[in-house]
C-alpha cells in the first residue's frame, strides 16, 4: 500500500501540470480568437475541458491567465526556432543550401497561426502591458539570435563565412527574414503565401551572403 500511495503522490503533480497547461493553452486560443478584452474565462474553461473555478485554482485572475499564456505560446515559438536553427548545426558540404534551408524554416515559423497570434495579441495589447514586448521578444528572438550566433561562429571558424560578430551577424540575418514580414503579414493579420515566404528567405540569405560570405558576392552566387 505504500507504494501504491507513494506513486499516486508522484502521478499528481504530472496531471496538475498537464491541466495547467491545457488551460494555457485554451486561454491563448480563446485570447486570439477575441482579443484580451472579450475573452471570458468561462469560455476558456469550456475550450480546456475544465470547470471555471479550476482555471482560477491554477491561475488567479484573467491578467494572471493572459500573462501566462502569452509566456507559454512564445516558449512554444521558441522551441520550434530552436529547432529550425539546429540545421545549420551540421550544415555538410553546401552552407548556403543550409542557410536557405534555416531561413525556410524560421519564416514558416514565423508565418505560423500561433505565431502571428501571438504577435498581434502583443501589439494590441501593449498600451495595457507594456512589459510584453520585451517578454515575448525575449522568449521568441533573445534566445534564438544567441543560438543563431553560435551556428554562425562556427561557420565563420570552419571558413565558410569571413571573420565577423556573430551576434551582430545573427541579428542582421533575422532583421533580412523578419523585416519583410511584418509588411507582407500587415503585422501578423495576414498569411503569407508560400511563394512570397520562400522568396523572402531566399533573397535574405543572397543578401546576407554577400555581407558575410567568405568570398564576397561569389559565395552568394554559390561558387
Amino acid at each position: 500500500m505504500a507504494g501504491v500511495t507513494a506513486a499516486a503522490g508522484r502521478a499528481a503533480p504530472r496531471g496538475r501540470i498537464d491541466k495547467r497547461q491545457a488551460i494555457l493553452d485554451a486561454a491563448f486560443t480563446v485570447f486570439a480568437r477575441r482579443g484580451y478584452g472579450q475573452a471570458c474565462v468561462r469560455e476558456i474553461a469550456e475550450v480546456a475541458g475544465v470547470a471555471k473555478p479550476t482555471v482560477y485554482n491554477h491561475l488567479n485572475d484573467k491578467e494572471t491567465l493572459f500573462r501566462n499564456a502569452m509566456a507559454a505560446a512564445a516558449d512554444s515559438v521558441m522551441g520550434e526556432n530552436l529547432a529550425a536553427a539546429e540545421r545549420l548545426r551540421e550544415p555538410g558540404g553546401d552552407p548556403r543550401a543550409a542557410l536557405e534551408d534555416t531561413a525556410h524554416r524560421l519564416i514558416r515559423v514565423c508565418c505560423s497561426e500561433r505565431a502571428r497570434a501571438l504577435r498581434w495579441l502583443t501589439y494590441e495589447q501593449v498600451a495595457r502591458f507594456p512589459d510584453l514586448i520585451e517578454t515575448v521578444q525575449e522568449r521568441t528572438s533573445g534566445r534564438l539570435g544567441d543560438a543563431l550566433a553560435d551556428r554562425f561562429a562556427r561557420l565563420s571558424l570552419a571558413g565558410h563565412l569571413r571573420p565577423c560578430d556573430p551576434a551582430q551577424a545573427a541579428e542582421q540575418f533575422l532583421a533580412l527574414l523578419t523585416a519583410p514580414m511584418e509588411g507582407r503579414s500587415r503585422l501578423g493579420t495576414r498569411p503569407v503565401p508560400a511563394a512570397e515566404t520562400r522568396a523572402v528567405s531566399d533573397a535574405a540569405v543572397d543578401t546576407f551572403l554577400r555581407a558575410y560570405g567568405a568570398y564576397g558576392a561569389q559565395a552568394a552566387a554559390g561558387a
